[in-house]
């Protein structure tokens, strides 16, 4: 199955929280089934891309990156490359390489979608379509900063940097009723 079959896969089975999530899902099928390469980076001006929150497993803080270029607290994520199979394994892979952390574990159903614009690409405005996702990780977790990023930092769920957007918020307290709702829907095992 291709990264794009994987893509329409995941959101056609995905039940959304709310009607706002509903239509994001549609506009993302909607661009799935317009474009071929809608998974890319070339894909212009919109493509999808992956991320993750990364949580603590006790849902007491979530680690999140300082990105180099937007100089905005976020979620780790980004594009999609050509290894990647699965959605959920992009997010993974971009998960493990921008925050250090080899002992995540990611449950595998989308917890949130947000499109946002980047000034991505030759066309503006241009947007990401983000599949989010949950990653759970051991609170004392060492963290490590990749190139894409200026510092990377466990923060508690109570006491987000002042300037966070709504959109991190919002994905951080999804993550954590999540995690207390469902803990046994995140996978065991990095293979699980």
């Amino acid at each position: 199955m291709s990264l794009h079959a994987d893509a329409q896969r995941v959101l056609t089975a995905w039940s959304p929280p709310d009607p706002s999530q509903d239509a994001l899902r549609e506009q993302y099928l909607a661009h799935l089934e317009a474009r071929q390469d809608a998974m890319w980076r070339s894909c212009h001006p919109d493509h999808l891309t992956a991320s993750a929150i990364v949580i603590a497993e006790d849902a007491s803080a979530v680690a999140l990156t300082l990105h180099a270029k937007l100089g905005r607290w976020l979620q780790f994520g980004g594009h999609c490359e050509p290894e990647d199979t699965t959605v959920a394994g992009a997010a993974e892979r971009e998960t493990r390489e921008e925050s250090g952390i080899d002992s995540l574990r990611l449950d595998p159903t989308p917890l949130l979608l947000s499109r946002h614009e980047v000034p991505c690409g030759p066309e503006r405005p241009a947007h990401h379509l983000d599949v989010q996702f949950l990653a759970v990780a051991p609170a004392e977790a060492p963290l490590a900063a990749s190139e894409e990023s200026t510092e990377v930092r466990w923060f508690a769920l109570d006491d987000l940097p002042a300037d966070t957007d709504a959109t991190v918020r919002a994905l951080s307290a999804a993550a954590a009723r999540q995690l207390r709702d469902s803990p046994r829907r995140v996978p065991s095992s990095r293979n699980g």
